[in-house]
């Protein structure tokens, strides 16, 4: 950086132990991403949202606000790597991931006892391709009932959803009896 007289000034930026963390995290969630976007899908829309896993495992082991911090680092950065920075792709990817944390937020006050990581999982695919479905119909094809193709899309997610749960519930767990140990 200049200043008014000619002179370079440095920019110093100090991280702390939790920026690392975090960075870590959302490196982490947009490597799944990348690894994602190279699975060819069957239908336009259809991804397994891997991403998603470590969305779960930052809610459950770090909170909401680190959650919403990862999750919008990957739709973001994910973006701006794989090309796609404010293409409909992107709004249709951030607005899936908002409509999530937002279920997310809610239901983190469920019972715990009732309501896991796969519970969590399935609501937030759930709430992502319904938000992806409002955000095609309203902006991208508002002529065109998108709605039609729910059970399809609805399907995905609750296998997907059922999937990235127990894949986080069970590393969740892995991560319990480590750090018990």
């Amino acid at each position: 950086m200049w200043d008014g007289c000619g002179h370079m000034t440095v920019l110093t930026i100090n991280s702390t132990a939790e920026d690392h963390k975090l960075a870590y995290l959302a490196a982490l969630a947009i490597s799944l991403m990348w690894v994602e976007a190279a699975i060819p899908s069957p239908l336009p829309g259809v991804k397994p949202g891997l991403a998603n896993i470590v969305t779960l495992l930052v809610l459950r082991q770090y909170g909401l606000r680190t959650a919403f911090w990862v999750a919008g680092l990957r739709v973001v950065a994910g973006s701006i790597l794989l090309g796609s920075f404010l293409t409909p792709g992107f709004v249709m990817s951030l607005g899936g991931a908002m409509a999530s944390l937002a279920v997310l937020s809610l239901a983190q006050y469920l019972p715990q006892r009732y309501f896991g990581a796969v519970s969590l999982s399935v609501l937030a695919a759930f709430a992502h391709i319904a938000a992806q479905l409002a955000i095609v119909s309203a902006w991208l094809m508002p002529d065109v009932n998108v709605f039609y193709l729910s059970p399809v899309f609805a399907a995905a997610a609750w296998v997907f959803g059922l999937s990235n749960g127990l894949i986080a519930a069970q590393l969740l767990q892995r991560s319990s009896h480590e750090s018990a140990a």
